[in-house]
C-alpha cells in the first residue's frame, strides 16, 4: 500500500502542481513538502490538514489511501461488523454523522501516534 507520502506526491502530481506550488498554498517550504513525500516525515495535524485542502482530499485518504484501499483491509471483529451493520440501516444522516466520529477519532489517534 502506499505511503502518505506517496499519496501527497501522487495528487500533487496528478494535479501538475509542482513542491513549490504546494508548499505556497499550505503555508511551508518545499523543502518539507519533499520530507513529507520522500523521507517519511510526517506533518502535524494542521499542516496535513492544510496539505489535504490544497489537494482537494481529505486527510483520511492521505492517511489511508482510497476507499478501495480501505476495502482490502479485512474487517475480522464480529461486534464491529454487527455495528456496522446497524449503521447501515440508519438513515443517511445518522449514517454521516456516525461516519464523522469514527473519521474524528481515527484522526486523532492516527496524530497521536505520529507524535510518539
Amino acid at each position: 500500500m502506499d505511503s502518505l507520502g506517496d499519496r501527497i506526491k501522487g495528487k500533487r502530481k496528478e494535479l501538475n502542481m509542482s513542491q513549490s506550488e504546494l508548499a505556497d498554498r499550505v503555508g511551508i517550504s518545499y523543502a518539507q513538502i519533499g520530507r513529507y513525500e520522500t523521507k517519511g516525515a510526517q506533518p502535524p495535524a494542521k499542516t496535513l490538514t492544510d496539505i489535504a485542502d490544497a489537494l482537494g482530499v481529505s486527510p483520511d485518504f492521505l492517511i489511508y489511501g482510497s476507499a478501495e484501499q480501505k476495502a482490502n483491509i479485512k474487517l475480522s471483529d464480529p461486534e464491529l461488523i454487527n455495528q456496522f451493520k446497524a449503521i447501515e440501516g440508519m438513515d443517511e444522516e445518522d449514517r454521516n454523522v456516525v461516519k464523522k466520529l469514527i473519521d474524528a477519532f481515527i484522526t486523532k489517534k492516527q496524530i497521536q501516534k505520529l507524535a510518539h
